[in-house]
């Protein structure tokens, strides 16, 4: 009896196979792929999907940044943006400084207000409802995309109220929908090595899951390059997708490369652009029901983001302004880019940019 032991060659066969039909891929695929350093091969299979998907289009919105409070209760190991009270830097604005911020750098294109911070325990939840219901009086047109659904948990225990009831009441007062952020890597392993002192992976999903439930169309992330392994973001990515099967609420996936504690770090305490363009392949390949994977410049670059839409990737994120959480960790990169430079990106890669909204309506084709 002959006994077949399959080869990288073969292994990397069947897979091709699975994705040019449309199969789903495994977690032991996820893990083969990560593992295997044909690059060329994993991104072709991404494009291939990709295109599958969105064709040549690749989107982008004129946004910008918003940062309430750096004030937090957690101490997450990762984290360089956050604060103690008191602390010299430490900051809360009222709605009205926060005004007066945006009033200098606004103008009539952005479409969308990206709002994130600090788990602050000194205030009360009545301050986060208010930071948005002052924003939406003012600017009625922009989208607020707020709040992680770590912060969702944190506003939770700080009210009393159930993760629906918190989410009801942002909504009353302007909440578009939800960033990303807060996943890391969805291990409770990982996160207490981490001291990830926020929601834990159920908290994450549920907050997700309950918001979809609502009628909330939201994103996700993987913070990936610390101690997890392949197998960890494998999960992860599967995770998503099982909630995605559930609810078809996330319009988004974003993979967030992690970034060194200062400007300064050596390029070995960094991801490598491989292990980024890999792992944005792998998740464009892993998560087949998810509409756009995002290649996120702040954190790998504009030129990596290039490369990266030959690669799976629809998506390059946006204007942004000033992005203050990944730089406070050390990111090298632009803290904002203009859109005529993101037009010249896109179609630098031979693709078509499409301006969009918050939800991924087409308000301009750029071809």
């Amino acid at each position: 009896m002959n006994v077949v032991i399959p080869t990288e060659h073969s292994r990397m066969q069947e897979i091709r196979e699975k994705v040019h039909h449309g199969q789903r891929l495994t977690l032991e695929d996820g893990v083969f792929l990560y593992e295997s350093d044909d690059l060329l091969a994993i991104g072709q299979m991404a494009n291939e999907v990709n295109m599958r998907k969105n064709g040549k289009k690749v989107y982008f919105i004129e946004n910008m940044s918003l940062y309430f409070t750096n004030v937090c209760e957690s101490h997450c190991a990762f984290c360089s943006f956050r604060r103690d009270q008191g602390e010299e830097g430490a900051y809360t604005l009222t709605g009205e400084e926060m005004l007066a911020y945006i009033e200098k750098h606004f103008h009539p294109g952005i479409r969308e207000f990206h709002i994130v911070g600090g788990h602050n325990p000194h205030v009360p939840f009545d301050y986060y409802v208010d930071s948005l219901r002052i924003l939406k009086q003012h600017y009625p047109d922009v989208t607020l995309k707020a709040y992680t659904a770590a912060e969702i948990e944190f506003f939770s225990r700080l009210s009393g109220l159930s993760y629906r009831e918190v989410l009801e009441e942002l909504i009353k007062a302007g909440l578009g929908t939800l960033t990303g952020g807060g996943a890391e890597i969805l291990s409770d392993e990982y996160r207490k090595k981490m001291r990830v002192e926020k929601a834990d992976v159920n908290q994450y999903l549920e907050v997700h899951r309950t918001a979809h439930q609502l009628g909330l169309r939201t994103h996700t992330t993987m913070l990936y390059g610390a101690i997890e392994t392949h197998r960890d973001r494998i999960e992860h990515m599967i995770k998503l997708r099982d909630l995605q099967d559930e609810t078809n609420g996330f319009m988004v996936f974003i993979p967030l490369s992690m970034q060194p504690a200062s400007p300064r770090a050596s390029i070995r305490k960094r991801n490598s652009a491989f292990e980024d363009l890999k792992t944005i392949a792998i998740s464009r390949l892993m998560l087949d029901n998810f509409q756009h994977i995002k290649a996120y410049f702040i954190n790998i670059g504009t030129q990596l983001t290039q490369v990266s839409l030959a690669m799976g990737a629809s998506d390059v994120h946006g204007t942004i302004v000033k992005e203050r959480v990944s730089h406070s960790a050390g990111a090298l990169t632009p803290e904002g880019i203009t859109r005529e430079d993101l037009i010249w990106l896109v179609k630098g890669a031979g693709r078509i940019p499409v301006e969009r909204d918050t939800f991924y309506n087409e308000i301009k084709v750029y071809d």
